[in-house]
């Protein structure tokens, strides 16, 4: 295993490039923005932590964290990407 994806796997839990490209085809990301991914991932380290799963709310924060970065950086929106549109039936 290569050092880098030996490192993003003990600091995120996976392959961060990976998820990184996973979020970026995401429904939530297309159509709510990174900024809601962000908050879900969030969300999810809370729950987390409630149930004493420090490790895993860890890697939900990183990945969060990660997201923030490349958002900063100008590699990901904050905003939606894609607007919904509703038909009327």
């Amino acid at each position: 295993m290569k050092k880098e994806l030996l490192k993003s796997r003990i600091v995120y839990g996976c392959d961060i490039e990976e998820f990184k490209a996973s979020v970026k085809q995401s429904m939530t990301y297309r159509f709510s923005g990174g900024g809601m991914v962000v908050a879900s991932l969030m969300s999810d380290a809370q729950e987390l932590m409630a149930r004493d799963d420090v490790e895993r709310a860890s890697w939900a924060l990183n990945k969060a964290k990660a997201l923030l970065f490349d958002i900063m950086e100008d590699k990901m929106s904050l905003q939606p990407s894609e607007e919904l549109t509703y038909t009327r039936m």
